[in-house]
């Protein structure tokens, strides 16, 4: 189906006055019918389903198209709800309901059913048909056994990129790892967990190896979702962040060794 705006509100009539000459009244009677057809669709965005608002949160913002606004909406939804996630907000174990979390995020629950299915994907929630969506639990060990496989794919790959990339290549990634540290900072959890996806993507990234890139990212994700909360997170986030600094320093320098232990133990210390 197109956009409302496709075809006018008074089709019949403007038909049958634009052409028969009878000139005022027709364009009165148009114009009544157009000013009464505006204030029912101003509450909706195109593109937007029925009870979803633009005032709402996340916002629908302003797009030329209904499918750019739809997908922005979407987008702002999935963020959202991957934020809650990191912040302990959605709990572990629990079962929400897309149209609850409609309710406060002020859409309707098509968009959060459509980034409830991309979180399935991404192994953060579950799947209960004719229920919601289960919020996946992760114990020491899951988390463990995900640092183990990223360190086996990102030490051998930096410790090649320690031998090939030049120095000043590195210095360009530095503002990223000074960002993580900022987030953790503050304590923002959602924001360093973006911040330190970005920064391992761009190291990656200069393998020039997309398929290791969508491991690696994919795996990353998996890994980022809480396993007690976000106070033991908290305490962790500063640490970690000043790696990335320190990592660059090592990659810079070139000392494979530093490279090497820096990255095992950002991921816990796994062998890699």
């Amino acid at each position: 189906m197109g956009p409302a705006t496709s075809r006018p509100a008074g089709g019949r009539e403007a038909c049958g006055h634009d052409r028969g000459g009878t000139g005022g009244a027709g364009r009165n009677a148009r114009g009544r019918r157009h000013a009464g057809a505006r204030p029912r669709r101003s509450g909706r965005v195109p593109g937007q389903a029925r009870g979803e608002h633009a005032h709402g949160e996340p916002p629908a913002p302003r797009a030329a198209s209904g499918a750019v606004r739809r997908h922005s909406v979407r987008g702002q939804v999935l963020d959202a709800l991957r934020a809650a996630l990191v912040e302990g907000e959605l709990t572990p174990g629990e079962v929400y309901s897309a149209p609850a979390l409609g309710a406060r995020l002020g859409v309707s629950a098509t968009p959060v059913r459509e980034a409830m299915q991309q979180l399935a994907l991404e192994g953060a929630v579950e799947v209960l048909p004719n229920r919601g969506f289960r919020v996946s639990e992760r114990g020491p060990r899951e988390l463990a056994e995900l640092a183990e496989v990223r360190a086996l794919i990102e030490v051998p790959v930096m410790l090649r990129l320690a031998r090939t990339v030049p120095s000043g290549r590195w210095d360009t990634l530095r503002p990223m790892a000074e960002a993580t540290v900022e987030a953790a900072a503050t304590g923002d959890l959602a924001g360093y967990a973006e911040r330190d996806r970005a920064f391992h993507r761009s190291v990656l990234a200069l393998s020039g190896n997309e398929q290791l890139l969508a491991v690696a990212d994919a795996l990353h994700r998996r890994s980022q979702w809480p396993a007690g909360g976000p106070a033991g997170r908290r305490a962790d986030l500063v640490a970690d962040a000043f790696e990335h600094t320190a990592l660059l320093d090592a990659l810079v320098a070139g000392d494979l060794t530093a490279v090497r232990t820096l990255v095992r133990d950002h991921f816990g210390g796994a062998e890699g």
